[in-house]
């Protein structure tokens, strides 16, 4: 409790005037919010979260003051965890079983995905070993920088591939998704009521999810805190039957809005040039990882009772949050998306450090 207090405390000092790029941050947000509403017109996929992530892209690489420091994302966070939470249903429990086959598949898919990826960044981009291993890892953005760089890596390489993977597949994969599926993910398909319309108690379940599950993330020291927590507090107090609210469609909306921007501004303070680089080699890895997600989506179908699109969302490694609220826009399983990305996440944290030590040397490196 009393780190949770801690972070607490600090989070508030950091929004303190002095501390907090204000006027660079309402920058981003008004181009987030510009971006949100041009891809509403054009009534493209989830423009919210793509809308305000391009925008503040292109800003970053324009070298536009902008900027979304990390403090303001873990609200938005809990408030992402909670909604995915609401997507586990008291038969939950009875559908298991079926995933057996869905996980063997991922298993297989994050290997492939790791062993092509490592090749590329080694033999096209010409990464070193290590920098090449641990950029071509399928997730764990944050562990892999961590990780890479006490082999000796490139972090800031590190980082900047994983910051592209994930921006690449998630502009990518929703239109993939859109055009299988044959409906819109545009603003048509946002799930939750209106704010007027959620009750009294349906509110104190949202804000008890997130503040509880918060704060028993801390107290177990889970990864992913913000999400994490308030995912497994809601998605126990609905499986429970407790509670079927979910968060309403505005502050869903405003949380996609605030993690485009933040995903846009991980580039600010880059070179153009380095950023340009990046995005061209990361386009090849890219298209790596959404063909083998595809072949082993349809693969799996054949032998599993999920259907493609679900099966998609749930291999893709373009991030938890975001993976999840395609499922959410599609209203289609959306815990069994959430659950294999946590169980890809997990896996990749706890597996790249071990099997970088097995294969010993990478092309020539430690």
């Amino acid at each position: 409790m009393r780190d949770l207090f801690a972070d607490a405390v600090d989070g508030v000092r950091a929004l303190a005037p002095g501390r907090f790029p204000w006027r660079r941050f309402l920058l981003a947000l008004a181009l987030g919010v510009l971006g949100g509403f041009l891809f509403v017109q054009g009534r493209l996929p989830l423009p919210w979260m793509l809308g305000s992530m391009v925008f503040c892209t292109a800003a970053a690489i324009l070298r536009a003051p902008v900027a979304a420091p990390g403090v303001i994302r873990p609200p938005m966070t809990a408030v992402i965890g909670v909604l995915l939470g609401s997507g586990f249903r008291p038969d939950l429990v009875a559908q298991l079983p079926n995933w057996l086959p869905t996980l063997a598949g991922l298993v297989l898919f994050m290997a492939s995905c790791a062993v092509c990826c490592v090749a590329y960044f080694r033999r096209v981009a010409g990464y070193d070993p290590v920098t090449a291993f641990f950029s071509g890892m399928p997730g764990g953005l944050l562990e892999m920088v961590i990780a890479g760089e006490e082999k000796g890596g490139d972090a800031r390489v590190i980082a900047l591939i994983h910051s592209a993977r994930i921006l690449l597949v998630v502009m990518t994969l929703p239109f993939i998704v859109q055009w299988i599926e044959g409906v819109s993910l545009g603003v048509t398909r946002a799930s939750g009521p209106s704010m007027l319309d959620t009750p009294v108690m349906g509110w104190f379940w949202l804000v008890a999810c997130a503040v509880l599950g918060v704060m028993l993330a801390h107290a177990l020291r889970m990864p992913a805190k913000q999400l994490l927590g308030p995912m497994i507090v809601s998605a126990a107090v609905h499986v429970a039957g407790l509670s079927d609210s979910v968060p309403p469609f505005e502050i869903v909306n405003l949380a996609q809005l605030i993690l485009g921007v933040t995903i846009g501004c991980r580039f600010v303070g880059t070179p153009p040039r380095a950023i340009l680089r990046i995005l061209a080699i990361s386009a090849g890895s890219t298209a790596i990882l959404v063909v083998l997600t595809l072949i082993f989506a349809f693969a799996v179908a054949h032998v599993s009772r999920y259907a493609p699109v679900p099966l998609i969302l749930a291999y893709s490694p373009g991030g938890l949050a975001e993976m999840s609220l395609i499922a959410l826009a599609l209203h289609t399983e959306v815990a069994f998306v959430a659950a294999h990305h946590i169980i890809r996440v997990f896996l990749v944290m706890i597996g790249a450090g071990p099997l970088f030590r097995l294969t010993g040397r990478i092309g020539g490196g430690r």
